[in-house]
């Protein structure tokens, strides 16, 4: 089977947009998932996703809790690990 044959039919996937606020500025917006990094602790205290303000600049931090990991996880958001040290 050519590769053609084997994706024939199929249609291009859109990209994936998350809606995201600021809380410096108030502004809303949507981003992509390059624009945004999740780091996913031991805890939930230290489970979070950050992005840049596309409006005002500000550097942005927000608790993730099980439901918002799964849906960046299942969006391409880059993912760090931390690990303890014990």
């Amino acid at each position: 089977m050519s590769v053609a044959a084997a994706f024939a039919g199929m249609r291009a996937a859109s990209p994936v947009v998350f809606r995201a606020g600021c809380p410096d500025c108030r502004g809303r917006f949507e981003l992509g998932a390059s624009a945004l990094l999740l780091a996913v602790g031991a805890t939930s205290r230290t489970t979070f996703y950050s992005f840049t303000c596309p409006e005002c600049g500000a550097a942005v931090r927000k608790p993730a809790g099980e439901r918002i990991v799964e849906l960046l996880t299942g969006g391409g958001v880059r993912t760090l690990r931390l690990h303890s040290t014990a």
